[in-house]
């Protein structure tokens, strides 16, 4: 199977990663299949439990919420406190989002923003179950690029993101988009890929590999001067090396033809990691005193 090659313009992009994920919002099952690649593993539980999501919180998700697009967890990187206002980039089928309404309460809100039409459908159609199950009519969401977000200056305490901004085309541009959103003092906590050396020429140039979050995945380096060039502070980045091969199910046909491309004797855990990052915006009191 021929690796076909990305194209190189910001909408080329973010189309081949809108009909991927478009499909795979429509399938109704989990992410992956031998024709849609996509960023996760082929068993949403057991994944979701391994980066330390707990059963009570999945038994309170909407069915066909969680479709095991997560490569960590960063609702509890979070520490959400209730009454907070709380922003998920890419929110998918809004796994993370009834995650952290839970944790906002009633006094909080929780809203998830998405470019894929399909996936704020399949979201929106499980508020009424999360409704039902927790009490809580806190969530919302909305259709929207995560480089050019449907969000207010200053609006927001938390902004989380899983495994999403890697996705991007203009990555400086997401990071200037949270810094924009959030309240002084609001934070910031994203698990994402990044990459620990540079991926061979043909992965570079691979659909399957950027839709599967390793082509757009960008140097660890290059994280933290992004986030920093956004003007955020107390800049934490915590890679996880080991997880990958956990993460990725290489038995997936779809990534066959993605792990032919590596160095005999390398895997993908040798290229690629996962990465918790956590960042706050200045206060007003900071910033004024520089």
């Amino acid at each position: 199977m021929k690796a076909k090659p990305v194209l190189l313009d910001q909408e080329g992009v973010r189309g081949a990663v809108r009909k991927a994920y478009g499909s795979i919002a429509t399938e109704g099952g989990s992410c992956c299949t031998s024709s849609k690649p996509c960023c996760g593993a082929s068993q949403p539980d057991t994944l979701a439990t391994a980066v330390g999501y707990s059963k009570w919180e999945l038994a309170s998700l909407p069915e066909g919420a969680n479709m095991g697009l997560s490569c960590g967890n960063p609702t509890a990187l979070a520490s959400l406190k209730p009454g907070e206002v709380v922003l998920d980039l890419g929110s998918g089928g809004g796994f993370d989002v009834f995650i952290a309404a839970a944790k906002v309460g009633r006094h909080g809100r929780a809203i998830g923003v998405d470019m894929t039409a399909e996936m704020v459908s399949r979201a929106r159609g499980g508020v009424r179950a999360f409704r039902r199950r927790t009490g809580l009519d806190n969530v919302e969401f909305r259709l929207g690029e995560i480089e050019h977000l449907p969000v207010a200056d200053a609006s927001v305490d938390a902004v989380i993101s899983n495994c999403v901004i890697n996705l991007s085309p203009d990555k400086p541009q997401v990071w200037g988009e949270i810094a924009r959103v959030l309240r002084p003092g609001g934070r910031v906590a994203v698990s994402d890929l990044a990459l620990l050396r540079p991926l061979p020429r043909a992965l570079r140039n691979s659909i399957a590999a950027l839709t599967g979050c390793i082509a757009g995945a960008a140097p660890i380096r290059d994280v933290a001067e992004m986030v920093k060039a956004a003007g955020l502070v107390d800049i934490v980045l915590s890679p996880d090396s080991g997880f990958i091969e956990g993460f990725i199910d290489t038995a997936d046909p779809h990534y066959k033809p993605i792990l032919r491309h590596l160095p005999r004797g390398k895997g993908l855990g040798d290229y690629v990691t996962s990465l918790y990052v956590t960042a706050r915006k200045k206060t007003r009191s900071s910033r004024n005193s520089r």
